[in-house]
């Protein structure tokens, strides 16, 4: 874990960081992305922040790739591409810079890498993990297939290199149903995330999909009651869910999808008032493109992907720390699943 007092005290040796409302003003056309869920004011603590960040993109050859999930201030200030984990893994593949800088969690930093083994791949904080990617190891999978000899084993991208290299191909919630489709086998094994499994079995009711008793710390926590009683109280919002959420809940949704499906459903529909029942960040980092929807009701943070701040990323530029390695055996099986995912995303 990061020892934050001296990476301070040397962040403020080294760069202006106090509060500045002329820093604010330099990046006001920045802050107008996300002018809705961002005071003025507040811009004005993050904006040396961004000010510095953008300056050592430059100097360091580096491009910062962001998850939905960032807060607005990472999300929007400094960040140069920015998507769900398909997303990402793609752009990570079309990366000129030297550097690449993840604002996501340790399994994405772990995918940049194997898919630029030669660029260097930052990770802000390492601690930054996830309860998905943590509930599985390659001893997991193996399990798995002795228990349904010769079915594929299908990994979710919130996996270690180690399970990706293990597993037969990858998907997002974006594509988990595409990809389980297109196996050649009646029986398919999906790990780690048992809701994303069990509501990609309802797609695909040709295949007898088994699964991996993992799941989401953040979208394990609704429940269809929090649902209807919500709906209750605000008759015609409309309810939209991400795929991690259990069967049930998602049962009580208008809509389900991943990250990019939410957003893209969200810009088509424009309904008047929206409960994303996913990451809180979501909504804030879609608001100010959809100034006519109301974004209402209550969310649930992650911890890990709040762990990735305008100070860290500074902190990671500056040093040019922490470097992400994976080892080659495993960065070789892990690449050609990544790789499988994303050739057969492409045929849909």
């Amino acid at each position: 874990m990061l020892d934050l007092s001296p990476m301070r005290a040397e962040l403020a040796a080294q760069y202006d960081l106090s509060p500045s409302l002329d820093a604010a003003e330099a990046t006001r056309s920045i802050w107008e992305k996300a002018a809705r869920v961002i005071p003025f004011a507040e811009w004005a603590v993050h904006a040396p922040y961004v000010v510095a960040i953008n300056r050592l993109k430059r100097e360091r050859d580096a491009v910062i790739l962001g998850h939905n999930y960032m807060t607005p201030q990472v999300f929007h200030g400094v960040c140069d591409v920015v998507g769900d984990s398909l997303q990402l893994a793609m752009a990570a593949r079309e990366v000129a810079a030297s550097v690449i800088v993840q604002g996501g969690v340790h399994f994405m930093a772990e995918t940049s890498k194997v898919l630029n083994p030669g660029k260097t791949v930052l990770m802000p904080d390492m601690a930054a993990g996830c309860s998905l990617a943590s509930s599985i190891t390659a001893e997991g999978v193996a399990e798995m297939r002795r228990r349904y000899p010769g079915a594929p084993v299908v990994a979710y991208v919130n996996t270690s290199a180690e399970v990706k290299a293990a597993a037969d191909v990858c998907c997002t919630s974006a594509n988990a149903a595409q990809i389980v489709r297109g196996m050649d086998s009646e029986t398919v094994i999906m790990l780690p995330d048992k809701y994303l499994a069990q509501n990609v079995a309802r797609q695909v009711p040709e295949k007898q999909v088994v699964w991996w008793d993992g799941a989401c710390i953040v979208h394990e926590q609704f429940t269809p009651a929090d649902l209807r009683e919500f709906r209750s109280f605000h008759p015609g919002t409309r309810i939209i869910a991400h795929p991690e959420c259990p069967p049930d809940v998602v049962a009580e949704a208008d809509f389900t999808g991943s990250t990019a499906g939410i957003i893209a459903y969200v810009g088509q529909e424009k309904p008047a008032s929206a409960l994303l029942v996913t990451e809180c960040s979501m909504a804030s980092n879609i608001a100010d493109a959809h100034p006519s929807v109301e974004f209402v009701g209550p969310c649930t943070m992650c911890p890990y992907m709040k762990m990735i701040t305008l100070e860290k990323i500074l902190w990671s530029l500056h040093t040019m720390t922490t470097p992400v390695e994976v080892p080659a055996h495993l960065a070789e099986g892990a690449r050609a699943s990544v790789q499988r995912m994303i050739d057969l995303s492409g045929r849909r």
